[in-house]
């Protein structure tokens, strides 16, 4: 099984070399890039010229806030510079954030997204053989390159396209398109992959004449620590976490699954009214022990496999130990992580 590290978006840029240098040796097989206060793609760039073997997987970046173009262009250079150790993931983001925050138009979301892969596609092809770039879609439209503007091939495969998301829409596209797909912390959980995510790839897959499926990662949150009392707080702060999540309509296919739509809405009224400090408060232990796997750090492997083994995920993101002097005792538990069963064969690269 696929071990990923996860990464704090707090993380100072000064220290993500550091960081990722600490991932690999502790065993990891990839690093996720998280965007939120920091470029994706300028931090993976920090992460991979600081390592030598460890896969660094931009998790995600705002793909309609770029041009394919622009994307395509540094993903070619990540690819080169690392040897083809960097994976590309998009995400489309929510309308408020792309209008509001970023000032750029919103559009359907899933046709543009499976343009944007589409694209991005066609314009490494052009780089990597020389042929004339032409690629014209309803929402992106390519067709000059000058020899000029042509990086030229690579020596390594290009980037591999992941795709995230919770929803129907993004599900059957990621099995039609995508290499891999990364589930949501919100919508992590066994029941939300078997009943929803699975299905939805699958009939994105067969609809697209495809055989097998993208490799799939479970982004599920871990209550966990080295003692008893660092699962508390860590049980703590991830109530607090998820239960500012599920105030975001998007985000709530598995509290509906689970007959819990309510309490979204509930949660979004208090963030909506600005009452943050009662949020976590309103997410019962019965939500938290449904949908966030708890164990000591001891017992993780035997909890990642009971939950997510018998090839039901390709790989699952595990949390980094906050004190590197752990660094050592972790690297066990990765270990011990990757060697639970692999899944079914997935499909090769689109």
């Amino acid at each position: 099984m696929e071990v990923c590290a996860g990464m704090s978006d707090r993380l100072p840029l000064a220290e993500t070399a550091a960081y990722a240098q600490r991932v690999e040796a502790m065993g990891y097989d990839t690093l996720n890039v998280p965007e939120t206060t920091h470029d994706a793609l300028m931090v993976s760039l920090l992460a991979l010229q600081s390592t030598t073997r460890l896969r660094v997987r931009a998790s995600v970046i705002l793909a309609f806030v770029r041009s394919p173009m622009l994307v395509a262009n540094t993903a070619w250079d990540l690819a080169a510079i690392s040897a083809g150790r960097f994976e590309l993931g998009l995400g489309s983001q929510i309308r408020q954030n792309i209008e509001g925050r970023f000032s750029m138009p919103w559009s359907e979301p899933i046709g543009r997204m499976g343009e944007y892969v589409a694209s991005l596609r066609a314009i490494w092809h052009s780089f990597q053989t020389g042929e004339p770039l032409r690629y014209e879609g309803e929402h992106y439209r390519f067709t000059r390159l000058q020899p000029f503007f042509n990086p030229g091939p690579l020596p390594v495969d290009a980037p591999l396209i992941w795709l995230g998301g919770v929803n129907q829409g993004i599900g059957r596209l990621g099995g039609a398109v995508a290499d891999g797909f990364i589930t949501h912390p919100t919508n992590s959980d066994p029941r939300y992959l078997n009943e929803l995510c699975l299905p939805w790839l699958r009939e994105g897959a067969a609809g697209a004449g495809r055989e097998g499926l993208p490799r799939l990662i479970s982004n599920a949150m871990w209550i966990s620590g080295r003692t008893a009392a660092d699962v508390a707080v860590s049980r703590q702060q991830h109530r607090a976490i998820l239960a500012f999540l599920f105030s975001t309509p998007a985000y709530r296919r598995t509290l509906e699954l689970y007959g819990w739509a309510e309490l979204g809405e509930r949660l979004q009224h208090l963030t909506r009214s600005g009452d943050w400090g009662r949020l976590a408060e309103v997410l019962t232990d019965e939500v938290l022990d449904a949908l966030v796997p708890e164990s000591l750090w001891s017992d993780l492997p035997a909890t990642v496999e009971r939950r997510f083994g018998g090839g039901l995920v390709d790989g699952v993101i595990l949390p980094v130990p906050t004190d590197p002097a752990h660094d050592a005792e972790f690297a066990d538990v990765v270990v011990a992580t990757r060697s639970i069963g692999a899944a079914p064969p997935s499909a090769g690269p689109v």
